[in-house]
């Protein structure tokens, strides 16, 4: 979805985005409420020039505005993979980004992610997954990594990966597995206003993703081993 008409959508009140260089950031009233935007379109990879236009626009809403809430609207293809960027220390620029949202967080700022593109990689896990909450449209596509890269780099075939994929949400793309993994809290049918004001004032208690992945059945063990770590007890496998 075009982020202007997704704008007009989520802001009924109206809003103050402006777009440079793939680079979203502004405000917008949500029922009367103040709410900080940043994000970013086009598919664009993060490099290092959006990695700290992000993070100054969210240091700036922690100085400026003190609890306003944040959405974060996400377009990307990921980290960008240029040998100027990884020269410059893109993976320090991209930890940077990730300590800022945590301090707004850790300053009462409540953060929201909303994947209307596309969501891959690096530049997912510095935006959406930082979040206390991520959603995303329906039509959104998300992967950390693609099945024809996973098969390069773990050596297993594409074939087999494949087969995994339909009944594994963890080696398969898209919304819906990532909702049943827990690392999204909803899918955005629908009235997306109504949506968005829902989730600006939904209570949320820490990261409740691996128990959202236990629950859904998405990812069986990751809360187990949590719950076992923290009282030094056995896993019990499913």
């Amino acid at each position: 979805m075009d982020w202007k008409k997704l704008a007009q959508t989520l802001f009924p009140e109206g809003h103050t985005i402006v777009e440079q260089n793939a680079f979203l950031c502004g405000g917008a009233q949500v029922d009367g409420q103040a709410v900080a935007v940043i994000g970013t379109t086009e598919h664009t990879p993060i490099g290092v020039e959006i990695a700290l236009a992000q993070a100054q626009a969210i240091l700036r809403t922690v100085r400026d505005f003190p609890g306003m809430p944040i959405l974060m609207l996400i377009d990307t293809q990921g980290q960008r993979l240029r040998h100027r960027d990884e020269m410059l220390g893109i993976n320090s620029y991209m930890a940077h980004l990730g300590k800022c949202v945590d301090l707004a967080r850790r300053k009462g700022h409540k953060i929201i992610g909303l994947v209307y593109d596309q969501a891959l990689s690096g530049g997912f896990i510095t935006s959406g997954l930082m979040a206390d909450a991520c959603h995303a449209l329906p039509d959104a596509t998300i992967r950390v990594m693609g099945l024809p890269a996973m098969a390069r780099i773990t050596k297993v075939p594409e074939e087999l990966l494949t087969e995994l994929a339909q009944g594994n949400p963890v080696f398969a793309p898209g919304p819906e597995n990532y909702l049943r993994m827990g690392g999204l809290e909803s899918i955005w049918h629908g009235d997306l206003a109504a949506h968005l004001r829902t989730a600006l004032v939904r209570q949320t208690t820490g990261d409740q993703r691996s128990a959202l992945g236990l629950q859904r059945g998405g990812r069986r063990l990751a809360q187990p081993v949590i719950d076992a770590v923290v009282s030094g007890g056995d896993v019990q496998r499913a």
